[in-house]
């Protein structure tokens, strides 16, 4: 078939593909049309397979030439399209959106055929030059301050709820169940206000009036007006204490020890493998900071568009995993959220920053992982098996039983994949020694 084709780049790593199809292979694509239709077509009066070309051209003219059209753009495009993923050129279009045709064009089986498509096609950044780029890492160290804060929240899990007597005092740390309302000027209640047996821990101000210390001294059954804040208004609120619960918290032993987990036989043995946990989250993390700086950084030196088609697929995905978490339908989780005053083009917008940034580094890591050939041998994937079995303190055997699925496998070889191409950029650019901080800061907002 003879075709010519010219491609524009357009914004947001689009192309517009203009493409001009011979007059031959026009006439040729009506002619096949016709043909096969007078083959099988009944008509009053004729025979199947004997209507007269020029009878069949008469009644149905032009929805054969509407037919013949549609079939010379889809193959047209085929073998374009083909030619380009043969020669991995750039302007191949994505796989998850199909090419949008400007207009359907006349056909004229005495001229050329000439259309246009627009589609997305993936941006090939290429990192050529790493200067400039510097990384600093927080310096932190694992302190008995940190194994003591981690101890005691292992007590608080294993902690044991039990009620306090109907004649104590609502105290800081315990776990009160209250019910509310708002109350206007006159006293009354404010309707949609009142929220019944809501639960929780006097003192951390989890509940949206923060009338923690106000309730402290009150016992069960006892109700109490406070003058609280709702943001910046002043509200009224009936609280009434229903029941106050405290937590007893184990002594740090060997029975608790065993408790957490039977390999456990001693407090020490609980202290040594949690501060190992500890150093091994401290250091992935602390690998997690510098990949994501380095990416930063490859964003801004390396500026590029995104498909709007892969931005809103990813935003689409988010959507529905966000409905898989609360456990029910996109559509429904939709109603939910403008039920709780927000809408769903809030939520998006708000997701949008942060979903193109995390496409781009992907993209940037993807080309580069390309770009400089990493390969992993047998003996990797090996040590890997052995890191993780280290890690979660099981047997390597157990480790290769889970990726001996292929799905899974091919998860951990990007991985080590990965691993390679930071260790290699890290090599790199320039890294030095940032702000000390502490275990807990680290992780905060992680």
């Amino acid at each position: 078939m003879k075709i010519t084709k010219e491609v524009e780049k357009l914004e947001n790593s689009a192309v517009k593909l203009t493409v001009t199809v011979g007059k031959k292979d026009v006439a040729q694509a009506y002619t096949d049309t016709v043909a096969k239709y007078a083959k099988t077509i009944q008509m009053p009066g004729f025979r199947k397979g004997k209507v007269p070309v020029s009878v069949l051209e008469n009644k149905y003219g032009e929805s054969l030439k509407q037919e013949a059209c549609g079939d010379l753009i889809e193959k047209a495009l085929g073998e374009i399209f083909d030619e380009f993923d043969k020669n991995k050129a750039d302007e191949r279009p994505v796989a998850y959106a199909q090419p949008q045709l400007e207009a359907m064009p006349e056909m004229n089986t005495s001229k050329d055929l000439k259309f246009v498509v627009t589609y997305d096609v993936m941006p090939r950044p290429e990192v050529t030059d790493l200067s400039g780029i510097e990384i600093k890492v927080p310096q932190v160290e694992l302190t008995d301050d940190d194994l003591k804060d981690e101890l005691e929240a292992i007590r608080e899990r294993n902690a044991m709820v039990l009620d306090k007597n109907d004649g104590d005092a609502a105290a800081d740390g315990d776990i009160a169940t209250v019910n509310y309302v708002e109350l206007d000027a006159d006293g009354n209640e404010v309707e949609g206000t009142k929220r019944q047996d809501f639960v929780f821990t006097i003192g951390t101000e989890q509940n949206i009036y923060k009338f923690d210390k106000d309730i402290i001294g009150m016992k069960k059954d006892e109700s109490k007006d406070l003058n609280c804040k709702d943001g910046d208004k002043d509200v009224k609120v009936r609280v009434t204490v229903t029941a106050l619960k405290v937590r007893n918290l184990p002594e740090l032993d060997d029975d608790l020890a065993q408790d957490v987990n039977e390999k456990y036989k001693t407090v020490e043995d609980l202290k040594n493998d949690l501060k190992k946990n500890m150093q091994t989250a401290l250091d992935n993390r602390l690998k997690e900071q510098k990949a994501n700086s380095l990416v930063e950084q490859l964003i801004a030196k390396y500026p590029f568009d995104l498909p709007k088609s892969l931005l809103a697929m990813e935003l689409d995905s988010r959507w529905n995993m966000m409905a898989q978490q609360f456990q029910t339908t996109p559509e429904q989780l939709e109603k939910m959220i403008l039920a709780s005053g927000q809408s769903k083009e809030t939520m998006i917008e708000q997701w949008t920053g942060n979903a193109e940034q995390n496409l781009k580094g992907r993209i940037i890591i993807e080309s580069l992982l390309k770009s400089r050939e990493i390969t992993v041998a047998k003996e990797e994937v090996e040590a890997k098996y052995a890191e993780i079995a280290e890690n979660a303190g099981v047997d390597v055997e157990e480790v290769k039983k889970h990726y001996a699925d292929p799905r899974n496998q091919e998860y951990l070889i990007d991985d080590v994949k990965e691993q390679k191409l930071y260790d290699m950029l890290f090599a790199e650019v320039k890294v030095s020694k940032g702000d000390k901080k502490s275990f807990k800061e680290l992780f905060e907002n992680a």
